[in-house]
């Protein structure tokens, strides 16, 4: 695939994505890096990350493994005094290993919480700041935006959860490649919902549509949605929900005007239709999602800025 072409490191990566997922699941099975059952755990990242670790932190507590939180690297409550604020390990998700606010936290965390470490570079510098480390390079990326490794990530640990991803690696095979429909690559603007773990996933959703089209793009819990939001619905535009629909939303969805996608796909495949949507709609625009505008592939602050 000639690099002169937009996104092709994004195209790449993203129609890899089925495969990769099932190595993630494979791996995941063969390992036991991750807290045990029972453990109080927060879990960290920044931009993609901290919404995959939203996905995991709702999934790994509605199961009944323990009490899991999800901060943004920036703005955790790790060192609080408060009883209620001790966590018995924190599980940090970053594809660079690079980012200045998880490498800090890691770094004042030694020798005092347990920590695990996902990510995608396994040169880099985070490897010698966690205690444990889970290394998904075949799932690493060149493209800005991301996709696989993100989705990797969750799909490893919803496998570590005891949850079947089957359905999302068979779906995903057919959403990566299906063609986008003008009325999808000419829509003014998207709403992605979720519910219980997908809500994250519809925050990552909407971030791609940022970033790669810098187009019009919200997020919301899904029964949040009619609590002021669905005004924006108009013909022209897009809902989209991942996961269960709550009751009711259909026939009012219907009175909008808006496209309401609501496949009854796997969640996550339905957010590697996303990434499917979002390229095409850049390219429609002359934008480039492997180089998008104001971003890097990692954020390093400078300390003395």
């Amino acid at each position: 695939m000639s690099e002169n072409i937009l996104g092709a490191f994004m195209e790449e990566e993203l129609v890899s994505q089925p495969a990769v997922w099932q190595r993630a699941v494979e791996q995941a099975r063969a390992e036991q890096l991750l807290p045990a059952d029972g453990q109080r755990v927060a879990v960290v990242g920044c931009g993609t990350s901290w919404f995959m670790a939203q996905s995991y932190a709702v999934a790994r507590e509605s199961a009944g493994k323990g009490m899991t939180d999800a901060f943004a690297a920036s703005e955790a409550f790790l060192n609080s005094n408060s009883p209620d604020r001790q966590y018995d390990a924190v599980v940090a998700i970053t594809r660079s290993g690079t980012t200045t606010e998880v490498l800090e936290l890691l770094g004042a965390l030694q020798g005092l919480v347990p920590t695990v470490a996902i990510i995608g570079d396994t040169s880099s510098p985070i490897v010698g700041l966690a205690d444990a480390v889970i290394g998904l390079p075949y799932a690493d990326e060149r493209s800005v935006v991301q996709t696989r490794f993100a989705t990797s990530a969750l799909v490893y640990l919803l496998t570590s959860l005891g949850m079947d991803v089957q359905q999302a690696i068979d779906d995903a095979r057919d959403a990566v490649s299906a063609p986008v429909s003008r009325e999808l690559l000419d829509a003014e603007q998207f709403t992605f919902l979720g519910t219980g773990w997908t809500v994250g996933l519809a925050h990552e959703a909407a971030l791609k549509m940022r970033e790669a089209v810098q187009g019009w793009t919200e997020s919301y819990s899904a029964m949040e949605y009619r609590h002021g939001p669905i005004s924006i619905a108009a013909p022209g535009r897009v809902t989209w929900l991942f996961g269960d629909q709550p009751d009711g939303l259909d026939k009012d969805m219907e009175a909008t005007g808006a496209l309401y996608v609501r496949t009854g796909k796997h969640p996550l495949a339905e957010l590697a239709r996303v990434h499917k949507v979002t390229l095409e709609r850049a390219r429609s625009r002359g934008l480039n999602p492997d180089l998008p505008r104001n971003l890097t592939r990692s954020v390093i602050l400078n300390a003395s800025a």
